[in-house]
C-alpha cells in the first residue's frame, strides 16, 4: 500500500480518528491498521541488541505535550527527530511536525515551547504525523532522553488512533548516563549537555531537544564502549548487574 494514499485516508478520517472510532472500522480500514503495525515492526528491523554501537542506526527523537498525564487528557503538540547513522548526526535528515491541538494551551506551555494556540489549529491531525514518524523511522532504532515520557504518550496514542499496541523499543539516554557516570545525578537535559560542553539551543523544541540529544547519544556512546559495553545487549547486561 502506497504511503501517499495512506496520508490522504487519514485527512479524510482525521475527526473519525480523533475520536477514538478508527478501530471500529471494518474491511479497508483493517488493512490501513495492518500497514501501522507492521511499520511500526519495521523500526525495529534486526536484532538490534547485537549490532556494535559505532554500527548502530538510531532515531532520536522527542515530543512536546500540554502535560505529563496522556490519560488524563494531556496530549502530543510537535514531534522532533534526528538519525544518527555510524556515530554521525545526519543534519539534512530532519523531522519535524506540529500536531492539531483543538483545545487552548496554557500560557505556561506557550511561553516554555514558544508554540502558538494559531499554530496548532492548522497542524495536521495527530493520526498523520504519526504515520509520517513512523515511515521516517523504520529500520532505525528509537532513543529519547528519559524514554518514559515519550514512551507513554505513543503508547496511548497508538492505542486511542489505531487500535494496536506500541511495539518498538525505545533506548534510553539514562541508560548510557548510568553506565558512564553511575554517581551522576543530573535529569534536565540542559544539566547534562552543560556537564559536557555542549551549547543549548533551541530548548523545549521538539527538534531542538532531539538534536541535543543526539549530540549526547553519541558522546556517551563512545563513553560506554571505552567501558567494554560493544553492544545494545552489552548495555542491558551491564544495567541488570548495577
Amino acid at each position: 500500500m502506497a504511503f501517499e494514499p495512506l496520508i490522504q485516508f487519514m485527512r479524510g478520517l482525521s475527526g473519525k480518528v480523533n475520536s477514538g472510532i478508527f478501530g471500529g472500522v471494518p474491511g479497508q480500514n483493517m488493512q490501513q491498521m495492518a500497514f501501522l503495525r507492521q511499520m511500526q515492526k519495521e523500526i525495529n528491523g534486526e536484532d538490534v541488541m547485537e549490532i556494535p554501537l559505532h554500527r548502530l542506526n538510531v532515531v532520536v527523537f522527542d515530543i512536546e505535550t500540554t502535560g505529563f498525564f496522556p490519560d488524563q487528557g494531556d496530549e502530543i503538540i510537535s514531534i522532533g527527530a534526528i538519525k544518527v547513522c555510524g556515530g554521525e548526526i545526519q543534519e539534512n535528515e530532519a523531522f519535524y511536525s506540529l500536531v492539531r491541538f483543538e483545545h487552548t494551551l496554557s500560557s505556561e506551555v506557550e511561553e516554555l515551547t514558544g508554540i502558538s494556540n494559531l499554530e496548532l489549529k492548522d497542524a495536521p491531525p495527530l493520526s498523520e504525523v504519526l504515520v509520517r514518524f513512523f515511515d521516517y523511522a523504520r529500520g532505525f532504532t528509537l532513543v529519547a532522553h528519559h524514554a518514559n515520557h515519550e514512551r507513554g504518550f505513543l503508547q496511548h496514542a497508538s492505542w486511542k488512533l489505531f487500535r494496536t499496541s506500541f511495539k518498538p523499543r525505545i533506548v534510553d539516554t539514562s541508560f548510557l548516563y548510568r553506565i558512564a557516570e553511575p554517581d551522576m545525578k543530573f535529569v534536565r537535559l540542559e544539566d547534562f549537555c552543560e556537564h559536557n560542553g555542549i551549547p543549548i539551543k533551541d530548548r523545549h523544541h521538539a527538534l531542538g531537544d532531539a538534536v541535543l540529544t543526539a549530540k549526547l547519544w553519541c558522546l556517551y556512546i563512545n563513553k560506554v564502549q571505552e567501558l567494554g559495553c560493544e553492544t545494545l545487549g552489552d548495555i542491558y547486561e551491564r544495567l541488570a548487574k548495577l
